[in-house]
């Protein structure tokens, strides 16, 4: 890619930026998206694809295998506290995990796909929405799949603050870990403050199930690898002095490297809650969401993104373990051999849903270049 195109492009990036949207709500962003490739020779596009989604297919004059690259769209709500002359515009929304660059990286592969089509099969790039709560790409697949869309390999990647600027970051096998969120609503019954013994409270219910909950991060017999459950919300009763508590809501989000562990995690969770419910004689409920599976990479992927990398004399780097977070490309890769890695975006970058967090416009070329590498080798050959 030429200076102007890159420019182009992180321009394209920071308009995003100004605008971003929450899951599910990306109407604009694919507008702006498609309004890109209407300058570019596709064969075929979908639109709203799983909600607000968008993939566009480039044909090979013979057949061949279906390679498809993945972007996710949505923004985040965290409010922006920059001070950029791109900042956002929408109180409260920003793009503070760097799906904007994302996205405008997908938006220069196809540039170049377009001036370079494929000899053989099929490139599919897909624009996903609402990845940030695990929702996006289940829809996508299925939508894609009902259109006769089914990819033999998939790629991903994603920004990784905390690594050199524009090494490549990858491993075969897990990669990003699996994750879910756990709710579980406990009901009692009501009784005047002055009288507790009149009613059934959960606060007691509460108590227990909070470090028994969080003891499983700590259980090292049960679980092949690491695991971590982090309470994020607690809630008993309401604001009412004169009122002992009937009711209360705990969640938590437990995370597994791989998805064995996961589902463990959630059996082990299940039979807390029923226990101690029954103790202190309370309905109870338990609900699971936001599910993400681990993200697996597959070996021969794996390779070939190595290689791409090798070819741009991009530095290679293999983390020693998964990474904590999780991805909902990982529902590409239980569908499809696949590989998701990571392009560094600093050393001292603000980290990932840190407020002060900016996408870095210095990595979108090498985005863009190391997509098209992994393109050349799979569907120019």
């Amino acid at each position: 890619m030429d200076k102007e195109q890159i420019n182009e492009l992180i321009l394209l990036r920071r308009k995003l930026h100004s605008n971003p949207e929450l899951s599910h709500n990306e109407k604009e962003t694919a507008n702006t998206i498609l309004e890109y490739f209407t300058k570019l020779s596709t064969d075929k596009t979908f639109s709203k694809i799983g909600g607000n989604g968008l993939a566009f297919i480039f044909e090979g004059k013979k057949s061949g295998e279906t390679i498809l690259f993945r972007c996710d769209m949505d923004g985040l709500p965290i409010k922006e506290t920059t001070d950029l002359p791109w900042k956002s515009k929408n109180p409260g929304i920003s793009h503070k995990c760097g799906h904007d660059g994302h996205t405008v990286i997908m938006c220069g592969l196809g540039k170049m796909i377009s001036e370079n089509r494929p000899l053989k099969g099929k490139a599919v790039l897909v624009f996903q929405p609402a990845e940030e709560i695990g929702e996006g790409a289940e829809l996508v697949i299925k939508d894609l799949i009902n259109n006769g869309v089914k990819p033999d390999f998939s790629f991903g990647m994603h920004n990784l603050p905390g690594y050199k600027q524009n090494s490549i970051i990858i491993k075969t096998g897990d990669f990003a870990s699996a994750s879910k969120g756990l709710i579980i609503k406990l009901e009692g019954i009501t009784s005047h403050a002055a009288e507790p013994e009149k009613g059934i409270s959960p606060s007691m219910a509460v108590a227990k199930l909070i470090p028994l909950l969080e003891s499983l991060t700590r259980n090292k017999k049960m679980f092949r690898n690491k695991v971590l459950a982090t309470i994020i919300h607690v809630k008993i009763g309401e604001i009412a002095f004169g009122t002992s508590p009937s009711s209360a809501v705990i969640m938590v989000t437990l995370r597994a490297y791989n998805n064995a562990d996961l589902k463990i995690m959630g059996n082990l969770s299940e039979g807390f809650v029923k226990i101690t419910a029954s103790k202190y004689k309370l309905n109870y409920s338990v609900e699971f969401t936001e599910v993400f599976p681990a993200t697996i990479n597959n070996s021969e992927c794996v390779r070939i993104v190595q290689k791409a990398s090798k070819n741009l004399n991009l530095e290679i780097i293999k983390p020693a373990f998964p990474f904590k977070w999780s991805e909902d490309f990982g529902h590409f890769s239980s569908i499809s051999p696949s590989a998701f890695f990571g392009i560094g975006a600093g050393e001292n970058h603000p980290a990932l849903h840190h407020p002060d967090y900016d996408f870095p416009d210095e990595t979108i070329e090498t985005g863009v270049k190391t997509f098209f590498e992994i393109y050349k080798q799979t569907l120019l050959l």
